[in-house]
């Protein structure tokens, strides 16, 4: 039996926002905060429409978790993002002591694990989750910006 609030559930809840911000032209990042088994923050990237270069995915999330937390630390809390964190979203991450990361896709260019970002020592990272599913999404958007579709 499939246990319904795991790895897959959660990204694909994050796989949703990245959609949201594929139909508002932004890069298709998608990202969820989860305490609990319960989705406390929601967010995708705003970079565009804000003309914000902070706005990413996990920026959005991370303060709305710490609204609805009524704090700065995300401690006993996971982090489902449909992209490898960047090396601004880590540096946030580690202030945030987020207890896990979960990511689908690497970015094997700006990842916070190939610029060998420091997250906080008792923070986890698990990559690959629908791995292939982020890909998809980041492929299209780039595809169809490029005019090849």
């Amino acid at each position: 039996m499939i246990e319904p609030f795991d790895d897959h559930y959660f990204m694909k809840k994050a796989l949703q926002e990245a959609e949201a911000a594929y139909k508002q032209g932004e890069i298709p990042v998608g990202a969820v905060i989860v305490v609990d088994n319960k989705i406390i923050a929601r967010g995708h990237n705003l970079t565009e429409t804000l003309n914000d270069v902070t706005a990413h995915a996990e920026m959005q999330a991370i303060t709305a978790a710490a609204n609805f937390l009524g704090g700065k630390y995300l401690k006993k809390c996971t982090l489902y993002v449909t992209l490898e964190p960047c090396q601004m979203c880590g540096g946030a991450l580690y202030w945030s002591q987020i207890s896990h990361i979960v990511y689908g896709a690497r970015d094997l260019d700006r990842g916070c694990i190939h610029l060998q970002t420091k997250l906080h020592p008792k923070t986890t990272i698990k990559g690959g989750v629908l791995e292939q599913e982020a890909a998809t999404l980041l492929k299209r958007f780039f595809e169809a910006r490029r005019g090849l579709n």
